[in-house]
């Protein structure tokens, strides 16, 4: 089986409606797909009822944004509640953290180039969660680069004077507002250094003894030597080891299928899950 658990669609900053995935899911040979959109759930009813026409198992998903001692922290929520008032309020606050932010980088960017937040709007799909990628795809639609990629390693380097940090939770909080809706957390990407700083070992084993269920081991972004280490680690700790491509569509070059999650992980995924009440199923296709 090819299980991916990472994809995003055009409800944050995939290119794609739910369905449009799924079908490419399919055509592909995915067996399994995660929908794990930027801080919402609105592209899963969508998204399962594609599953259930093509077929596919669909876990339903999450990535939500932390920051742990100034570092960029993202988590992989899956099969959690979607309606539990703990995790949704702060994923409301950090959707409502990052239009703000996107306020501030566009009058920043104004400045020096012909951008404004119609401009952003006009490429952000509806309902989508806005983030940095909708502004880099504004600066492709203006002519100013080339592709998204580009844009992020120059004019919106996190390093450069446009950039704004996006305020949100602690991981280890996230952590336990997954656990308590339900779901189950897995780091994603946890050493992606070309992305920016990366966390401590202790940090690590900080998260760990809050409750962390996962690591996102098999991941373009995650060094080779890297992803050995994350698997010993998850070994030592019982942690679920998944891989994944991270897709975005026409957003980013990664490829669905690119990397895969075991079906033994996968189960023990699922198995982890039914063991905390209120979380949603795994659809079977």
């Amino acid at each position: 089986m090819v299980i991916d658990l990472h994809a995003h669609t055009a409800f944050s900053d995939g290119t794609q409606s739910p369905s449009e995935l799924v079908s490419e899911a399919s055509m592909e040979g995915i067996d399994v797909v995660g929908i794990t959109d930027h801080d919402t759930t609105a592209g899963w009813a969508p998204a399962e009822e594609a599953a259930r026409v093509y077929g596919l198992g669909l876990v339903r998903g999450m990535e939500i944004s932390c920051r742990h001692e100034g570092i960029s922290v993202h988590l992989l929520s899956y099969l959690h509640d979607p309606y539990d008032t703990g995790l949704a309020s702060v994923v409301e606050e950090t959707r409502r953290s990052r239009l703000d932010r996107t306020h501030l980088i566009i009058d920043r960017l104004a400045e020096d180039y012909p951008i404004d937040m119609d401009a952003v709007l006009a490429v952000a799909g509806e309902d989508a969660t806005i983030g940095r990628p909708h502004i880099a795809d504004a600066l492709v639609a203006a002519g100013l680069v080339e592709t998204r990629s580009e844009a992020f390693a120059s004019i919106l380097s996190s390093h450069g004077k446009y950039h704004v940090t996006l305020p949100t939770i602690d991981p280890i909080t996230a952590i336990r507002l997954i656990a308590e809706a339900g779901g189950v957390s897995v780091f994603a990407h946890p050493r992606a250094a070309m992305r920016g700083l990366v966390v401590s070992d202790s940090a690590m084993a900080d998260f760990i003894a809050a409750g962390l269920d996962g690591l996102e081991v098999d991941h373009r972004d995650n060094p080779p030597n890297e992803r050995e280490i994350m698997r010993r680690l998850a070994h030592d700790h019982d942690l679920i080891v998944t891989g994944s491509s991270d897709y975005h569509g026409t957003g980013k070059p990664n490829r669905l299928g690119e990397h895969s999650t075991s079906e033994h992980m996968l189960a023990k995924l699922l198995d982890r899950a039914a063991g905390r009440p209120g979380g949603v199923e795994f659809i079977q296709g």
